[in-house]
């Protein structure tokens, strides 16, 4: 069946009516900021009479807490239409998000109660996963650029990939910059005509590669 909806990169809603008065749903991508676009047009081009929908989410391959804002749309849909709602084959990290929003993995949750000490703690957990979330993008974006200036530095300076690494985090505290902008500033001014990485950052390169290199 063709897609429903789909004009935002985070996610894709495929399916249709399967049978009269239920619908089978799948979403494709990533629930993340902007996903709740896709499945309201979704739901508002059901057929009148729509009384069941199913939503396969083994197509979903990421979920961050911003995610959790399409589950509120669905459960909004299905209590003003009275329609019957259940979700199933979530994958292991979406997975996660629901079991620590108190969502479970099957069904859409009511809206939570007024805050208890469980709904807080939840709550706290939840931040701390979005934080590591966070990070983790960061670091993979960050990987590249930190590669190559490992790399310059072994190759001009004939160090080891370990005290490559080194100089870089050294230099990165004695500077008091960010590991990815010491590296992208290395990475920068080692191409032609490239421009030379900022004075603190020079300064803090050449003690950190006298101390490990001699």
């Amino acid at each position: 069946m063709p897609p429903l909806a789909g004009r935002l990169s985070t996610v894709v809603i495929e399916g249709g009516r399967t049978e009269p008065g239920s619908a089978r749903l799948r979403p494709r991508g990533e629930l993340v900021y902007g996903c709740t676009g896709p499945l309201a047009e979704t739901l508002a081009a059901l057929p009148a009479g729509t009384r069941r929908i199913e939503l396969d989410m083994s197509g979903v391959t990421f979920m961050d807490t911003a995610g959790l804002q399409f589950l509120d749309v669905l459960y909004d849909h299905a209590r003003r239409h009275g329609v019957a709602v259940e979700t199933g084959n979530w994958n292991d990290q979406p997975r996660r998000i629901l079991e620590l929003a108190g969502r479970g993995d099957a069904g859409v949750a009511e809206p939570a109660p007024q805050a208890s000490p469980v709904s807080l703690e939840r709550a706290e957990r939840l931040r701390v996963l979005q934080e590591e979330i966070d990070q983790l993008r960061h670091a993979i974006a960050s990987r590249p650029v930190i590669d190559q200036a490992r790399g310059i530095l072994m190759a001009t300076h004939g160090c080891s990939s370990e005290e490559a690494w080194a100089i870089l985090r050294e230099a990165s505290q004695l500077s008091n910059t960010k590991l990815r902008l010491v590296a992208a500033a290395l990475t920068e001014g080692a191409q032609p005509d490239g421009p030379p990485p900022p004075e603190p950052v020079r300064t803090a390169l050449r003690t950190a590669l006298s101390r490990h290199t001699g």
